[in-house]
């Protein structure tokens, strides 16, 4: 699966995120700074069931995830499936208010925001920590190949 990425200035953000969290007003601010910061496709669910039901359909680019849901207080597990179900795996943000409780090998999946953040700063993050991909991108950064 080939993935668009958007170039605004600096920035190059994800072309599809999937913000998995089950606040509203919570999810409207993360997918509104999303939008407006370059995100092709923004998409909201509310509960694992929900997001399991859209990654069947399409992986995200981005997946943000808050840790404990209406549904399940394990939001994380949904990042291991993703990681282990996908060639190229989602750029993965765990959002939450106790960062302990999520276990060590699984938060080395991703980056963990704690709650209450600014939207600004997902934006920030994922614009700053994305990964070059592929060689030509890894040359002109100097990584090693």
């Amino acid at each position: 699966m080939t993935s668009k990425r958007m170039v605004r200035g600096n920035r190059v953000l994800p072309g599809r995120a999937l913000i998995v969290e089950d606040d509203a007003l919570v999810a409207m601010d993360i997918a509104e700074a999303l939008a407006d910061s370059g995100a092709e496709q923004v998409v909201v669910c509310g509960s694992i069931a929900a997001a399991l039901h859209e990654m069947e359909k399409v992986c995200p680019d981005l997946l943000v995830l808050d840790v404990r849901l209406a549904d399940r207080d394990d939001g994380w597990s949904l990042a291991e499936l993703a990681n282990q179900l996908n060639p190229v795996p989602p750029f993965i943000v765990f959002s939450t208010g106790s960062p302990a409780s999520i276990p060590p090998e699984t938060a080395a999946l991703g980056h963990v925001l704690v709650k209450p953040f600014p939207p600004e700063a997902l934006v920030r993050l994922v614009s700053e920590r994305r990964p070059a991909a592929g060689l030509l991108a890894k040359l002109r950064s100097g990584a090693p190949r």
